[in-house]
């Protein structure tokens, strides 16, 4: 007969996850249920979406949706932090590397113009913040102003650096997030053009436009 083992017995698997497992696998859902209910908003319309349908689209109960959203203008909001926070980090990231003005400009540029092919970006542009409570149309528009004021600082530092021709920084500012926010309104998935060919030459046209320079004749 051989002699019982001096090993311990092995620990019989515990049926919960661990707590940070946990948190992993909620915050998964949670953006599982933000990114169709921006899918919906985009094709729908916000009024015209209820949470209804965002549980029907996850194939889940629509009481399952408050455990990771307060309501639907919860949820509108966080498709726009998302969108908006996205933007501001690479362009953190584009003013820490530093370069030219022109560089840099045209680098946030680019990040503005692929974020709103996305569904988030597209959310931001397409909703706007009117369907939001004052409250959090304030804080949508804060979020905003922080991007805005970047490009009319880099406009401004290209001005002084002789990279962009002198003009009104908070004017140019406006009409290149303008014309780089329409981007949203009429991309599609299924466009002949990538998110990144609609960027490059949607952005070689916003600098350089469209009308013919003749060259100067020598006298």
């Amino acid at each position: 007969m051989s002699p019982p083992s001096s090993r311990p017995a092995a620990a019989p698997e515990s049926p919960w996850l661990a707590a940070d497992t946990r948190a992993q696998q909620r915050e998964l859902k949670r953006q599982a249920v933000l990114h169709a209910a921006a899918q919906l908003f985009n094709e729908r319309g916000f009024h015209a979406t209820s949470l209804d349908d965002i549980a029907e689209r996850l194939h889940v109960t629509k009481p399952t949706l408050y455990y990771y959203v307060k309501s639907k203008d919860d949820i509108l909001l966080e498709c726009v932090r998302t969108a908006l926070g996205m933007m501001r980090d690479e362009i953190v990231v584009v003013r820490r590397a530093g370069g030219r003005a022109i560089d840099q400009l045209v680098a946030c540029m680019r990040v503005y113009a692929l974020i709103v092919t996305q569904e988030f970006g597209r959310c931001v542009i397409r909703i706007g913040e009117d369907p939001l409570p004052p409250p959090l149309r304030r804080e949508l528009r804060a979020l905003k102003s922080g991007i805005d004021q970047e490009f009319r600082r880099l406009v401004a530092e290209g001005i002084q650096e002789g990279s962009i021709a002198p003009c009104d920084p908070k004017m140019a500012a406006f009409m290149l997030g303008g014309a780089l926010s329409w981007i949203g309104r009429w991309y599609r998935p299924d466009g002949e053009l990538s998110p990144e060919q609609i960027a490059d030459r949607g952005i070689a046209l916003v600098l350089n436009g469209i009308v013919t320079r003749r060259r100067a004749t020598k006298t």
